[in-house]
């Protein structure tokens, strides 16, 4: 039986990129977060790492599937440029007000589990580190670490809390 991976989980808008307070809706507004040492650091301990971000703005309609793959395009290659290889991103279109309920949308652990799953990830090797109190929730709930830090605040700031 090969060994599980261990990963952190990252959310996207606060921790990877600037918080703009409401969905960032054009690749213009998207300001990626200098955390390049920080998940190189991670990166370079033997974790995945794996975003998993709501996304509700796709079911309001405030901007497409294809501007949202131009902004995770340009996070991943911005990451790649310092070294560091974002495995996966994770992502809940639905918003209850338009689409109804999902398993997916932070508080609930449907992102985490897809990557658990997909990559054959141990969850108590595995944090998720996230601005809001959903992302400490969702992570819980899939049997992962949550580390709460604020909006924009460099992750190096939590690095000690990940072994």
């Amino acid at each position: 039986m090969s060994e599980k991976n261990k990963a952190v989980f990252l959310d996207r808008d606060g921790v990877l990129n600037r918080e703009m307070g409401d969905y960032v809706c054009r690749l213009e507004d998207f300001h990626i977060l200098d955390n390049f040492n920080a998940l190189k650091t991670l990166q370079d301990k033997g974790y995945l790492l794996i975003v998993a971000t709501n996304q509700g703005g796709l079911a309001k309609g405030w901007y497409s599937e294809d501007e949202l793959a131009e902004m995770h395009a340009e996070l991943k290659a911005t990451y790649r440029a310092h070294g560091v290889e974002l495995t996966d991103i994770f992502y809940c279109p639905h918003h209850p007000d338009f689409t109804g309920d999902c398993d997916c949308r932070k508080p609930k652990p449907g992102l985490l589990l897809q990557g658990i799953e997909k990559y054959n990830i141990d969850p108590s090797k595995s944090y998720f580190i996230g601005d809001r109190e959903r992302d400490v929730e969702a992570g819980t709930k899939a049997g992962v670490k949550g580390i709460l830090i604020n909006s924009d605040q460099p992750i190096n700031t939590v690095l000690d809390l990940i072994e």
